[in-house]
């Protein structure tokens, strides 16, 4: 049984744009006037307060250009332009470890992202992990989260085995769609066979969990062709799958300008597809995480969001929201205390201040005390389906009624329509309401209120 319900007259009705709550506030607010001197006092500070690390490591090389990527990436067939920018990432690790009381502070979590983390030699893999431990406490009994992304075209040989070696315990695969056609329009023709092997080869070498990466919206998608592609995920038994909404900005991203916007699917065409996908991995026992999200109920994802513990951040779902995260490379984005910092956005801005010795953060937001009770809100919402108001006072010192009574009233439209169902003390949002959850976040936004005019992909 489905905990989420399809209503297309309703989606359709609140399908707008707008963001997608891996941070509050979002990073339309960050500023330059958060600068490394701001980020370095944050910091220290936070040692204070302890607990564990969280590490994001930023690696942006891809041998090719997927056309609907709207990543930060630089495509090159050139393996040793890595080599540099690895250095220097080397650089970072030591002076980011440096602010922190790493002997005191294990690091409980790792994601290598990208771009194409497997881009990398297997020397280089074993060099950027060598340098992580010798500056940062990582845990050697294989209970941290340890994750990495693959592009299974770049794993092949021993690569798997090595990064479980490092002792990464978790990956994700880029899928998007198994499709020849619709693989030749988006420029990643990716064989089945090749993600077969990626994933047996992990369970084989004892990786933890294995994620699937699927878009729907892409050119040339039908409900027929993607019920093909869901037939070949299922049977390779993931244990989590995330299924993205392709959102079309090709003034924006130039590399979407690649595709032919009359191949794109028609929005009932896109609807149809995601709503038949939904039955599909709730037929198969998936359950519903939330926006993007599915995992098998003993999942780590969904035992955190039954226990409470979920939360979210720049890598999506998560479950160690007591983690400072220290983000690494171009453009990764830290939160730490009581804000975020992004590092600046290209190779030779990044060279240029490493090689001065400086933090490459350019920008950034600290949270004030209103942000850190909207971040609360919403992250309750947004990965739980509910709030507790009386929870919410007695946290933060508010009469929630009188705080949010501009949002409640605004909620209450959502609630005629099921989306939510309000009490005096609690917000409980609904089936109808589940597909929808960025809508019922976004009421509670006060920067979204204040600037209308802001440049988001579509809900759904």
């Amino acid at each position: 049984m489905s905990n989420i319900l399809f209503d297309k007259d309703l989606i359709r009705r609140y399908d707008k744009a707008g963001p997608r709550y891996t941070s509050y506030p979002t990073a339309v607010q960050f500023t330059p006037e958060f600068d490394s001197a701001a980020y370095r006092a944050e910091a220290e500070a936070s040692n204070a307060a302890g607990g564990p690390l969280s590490l994001y490591f930023h690696i942006p090389f891809c041998d090719t250009v997927c056309f609907y990527c709207g990543c930060n990436k630089v495509v090159t067939k050139n393996r040793s332009r890595a080599a540099p920018y690895l250095e220097r990432v080397h650089r970072e690790i030591a002076m980011q470890a440096a602010l922190f009381d790493t002997a005191h502070r294990p690091v409980e979590q790792l994601h290598w992202g990208g771009g194409t983390p497997t881009f990398i030699s297997h020397e280089e893999m074993r060099a950027l992990m060598a340098a992580t431990r010798e500056h940062f406490r990582l845990l050697d009994d294989d209970t941290g989260e340890y994750s990495i992304e693959i592009d299974p075209r770049e794993a092949h040989g021993e690569t798997i085995a090595v990064l479980r070696e490092l002792g990464f315990n978790r990956m994700s695969l880029g899928v998007q769609d198994f499709d020849p056609q619709v693989q030749k329009a988006v420029n990643r023709i990716q064989s089945e066979a090749e993600t077969r092997y990626a994933i047996e080869t992990a369970r084989e070498v004892g990786f933890k969990s294995v994620s699937i990466d699927l878009i729907y919206g892409l050119p040339l998608q039908n409900v027929e062709t993607f019920d093909r592609t869901l037939d070949k995920v299922l049977a390779l038994d993931p244990d989590r799958l995330s299924v993205f909404n392709y959102a079309h900005l090709p003034e924006l991203f130039k590399t979407q300008r690649q595709i032919r916007a009359e191949d794109l699917p028609s929005p009932d065409t896109k609807l149809a597809i995601l709503s038949h996908c939904i039955d599909r991995l709730t037929d198969a026992g998936y359950v519903y995480i939330g926006m993007d999200h599915f995992a098998k109920p003993d999942d780590e994802l969904a035992i955190a969001q039954a226990n409470g513990t979920l939360y979210r951040n720049f890598q999506g779902y998560s479950t160690h929201a007591e983690c400072d995260l220290v983000a690494m490379g171009v453009t990764a984005i830290s939160m730490v205390g009581r804000s975020y910092a992004q590092n600046v956005k290209t190779l030779d801005e990044y060279a240029e201040r490493i090689d001065a010795g400086e933090l490459a953060v350019f920008r950034g937001v600290r949270l004030d005390d209103d942000d850190v009770l909207r971040r609360e809100v919403i992250s309750q919402l947004i990965c739980h389906f509910t709030l507790d108001m009386p929870a919410i006072e007695d946290r933060f010192g508010i009469d929630f009624r009188d705080y949010f009574a501009t949002e409640l009233a605004e909620l209450e439209p959502m609630q005629t329509d099921g989306l939510l169902r309000l009490s005096d003390t609690r917000i409980d949002v609904q089936p109808p309401g589940k597909l929808l959850i960025r809508n019922i976040c976004m009421v509670f936004d006060k920067y979204l209120r204040q600037q209308k005019a802001q440049r988001f992909s579509k809900v759904i």
